[in-house]
């Protein structure tokens, strides 16, 4: 082990930012397999490698260059490595960064899972359904919607729709961000050299990633 962490410094030290994207999309693939096999218990046979790929292809293309990006913008948004500072990256990050970046990472999550950019913006939103996710739902103004979530279910074909299972997923994602991430954040920016810091936010973020890949392929 203590040779695997040499190795890696050394591979840091070389190459910082190919580095941490590939330790993003990795650990992005990890969680995804955490996911379908201890929460969602679907067995090796029943295993959607495409999923995982898919999932991996965000974490290469996405988690690892825009977290990464967004941690060195922050260093230089924010100098100094006092706890003041560290609280103060701490609450830009949870308050302007987290609630983007949830909301990113589920619209990319819903396209390559071949939902349409007005599919997205139901899933997340649901303040006006315009879209049939698991049948053909004829449109309906916002007027025209029940006050109630619960009262959904008496527009025609609604019932089974797949976008409103899920209807609550944005905020269902951003509440439990805040669970977790307020407190890792501050002890990541606080103690952890900025190099290191997307690594560290990634391997707490196993469990993490496992969460959220649940959230973005729940149907």
């Amino acid at each position: 082990m203590a040779g695997f962490w040499r190795s890696y410094q050394a591979l840091m030290a070389k190459r910082p930012w190919t580095v941490q994207i590939v330790t993003a999309g990795s650990l992005v693939g990890v969680g995804d397999v955490i996911s379908q096999q201890l929460i969602e218990q679907r067995g090796l046979t029943n295993h959607s490698v495409k999923r995982t790929a898919k999932m991996m292809s965000i974490g290469f293309c996405f988690v690892g260059p825009v977290v990464g990006g967004w941690y060195k913008l922050l260093d230089r948004l924010v100098t100094g490595g006092t706890k003041r500072a560290a609280l103060k990256k701490m609450l830009i990050d949870q308050v302007c960064f987290a609630p983007c970046f949830l909301a990113a990472f589920l619209g990319i999550s819903g396209t390559l899972n071949g939902l349409t950019g007005e599919e997205n913006v139901a899933k997340l939103k649901r303040e006006v359904f315009e879209v049939g996710v698991a049948q053909q739902i004829t449109p309906l103004p916002a007027t025209e919607l029940p006050h109630h979530v619960g009262d959904w279910g008496s527009i025609p074909g609604l019932g089974d729709c797949a976008a409103l299972q899920s209807i609550n997923d944005y905020m269902d994602a951003l509440i439990s961000n805040y669970y977790l991430w307020p407190a890792v954040q501050i002890a990541n920016f606080y103690f952890i050299p900025l190099h290191h810091r997307l690594a560290v936010v990634q391997v707490v973020a196993v469990v993490w990633n496992s969460y959220l890949s649940w959230k973005a392929n729940k149907v």
